[in-house]
């Protein structure tokens, strides 16, 4: 039976993921520093709840028990204050790395984002997963040092280390950056499961998208670690051009920039 541990296991990507793994040889260890909702249809004796935070160094050692594998979704997800976003992403992800190396854990599955690279100007070719980090916010520049510090412990201690620069992990598309950027529940489970059980991938810098007919960035990356997504936001297309008004690709801000209106909000402040 393996055991994985989800940071921020009480957050929306984590409990989307919850009922996707769920299967009698799986057990998902949950740490955050709320209480998980209880999902129906999940068996709750496969699931092991640790209240900390991965700040905490004893909590990440006692976390880190017994755990074949990591997947690291904790720490600030928006924008937020600089010390903040300094002290859960940065040092939380410095915090999770020493100590899965001291268990033995030699797998980390790392949530990073889109805001990692928001900066880069949407091309006309999809783009690929390990463009410099070109962050829009505060919170896009902790990303990109989560990324170094992985491959840091991919190349010094020879860890294996998948960075998920996520599109838009939600039921459904969000606004017309989601026709391009969605992430679907069952695809997010899909490349979870691809970088749990890929041998030996080493570093690795993979979008988090789906199969969407207007997407802005490579999937070449997932695929070559066994990711193989199936959906497409453009089911949506007609509803959300009906809500938002055909997308203006040439002129419109929030479609001209991979990070879209994260490029314009103020550094620093949560929202």
């Amino acid at each position: 039976m393996r055991r994985i541990l989800i940071t921020g296991g009480a957050g929306k990507v984590a409990t989307l993921l919850r009922t996707g793994l769920a299967r009698p040889d799986l057990v998902l260890r949950l740490l955050d520093i709320r209480e998980p909702a209880v999902l129906p249809g999940v068996d709750g004796s496969r699931e092991e709840i640790m209240i900390g935070s991965v700040t905490d160094p004893d909590v990440l050692a006692e976390a880190m028990r017994d755990v074949d594998a990591v997947v690291h979704l904790g720490g600030q997800s928006r924008e937020s204050d600089v010390r903040d976003v300094i002290e859960s992403n940065m040092y939380g992800t410095y915090l999770l790395f020493e100590a899965a190396r001291a268990a033995g854990v030699s797998r980390v599955v790392l949530a990073s984002s889109n805001h990692a690279a928001g900066f880069h100007p949407r091309g006309e070719e999809p783009a690929p997963a390990d463009l410099p980090g070109r962050p829009d916010t505060l919170y896009g520049w902790s990303k990109v040092a989560m990324e170094a510090c992985g491959q840091l412990y991919a190349d010094r201690f020879g860890m294996d280390v998948i960075c998920l620069r996520i599109g838009l992990w939600f039921p459904t598309p969000p606004g017309l950056r989601g026709l391009a950027l969605w992430l679907s529940p069952d695809d997010g489970v899909r490349l979870i499961e691809a970088c749990l059980s890929v041998p030996s991938p080493g570093f690795r810098i993979v979008w988090g998208i789906s199969r969407n007919t207007r997407r802005w960035f490579s999937l070449a990356e997932g695929e070559a670690i066994g990711y193989f997504p199936q959906d497409d936001a453009e089911v949506f297309a007609e509803a959300l051009i009906a809500k938002h008004g055909e997308p203006d690709f040439a002129a419109d801000p929030v479609l001209t920039r991979l990070g879209g209106q994260w490029c314009d909000v103020p550094l620093g402040v949560s929202y």
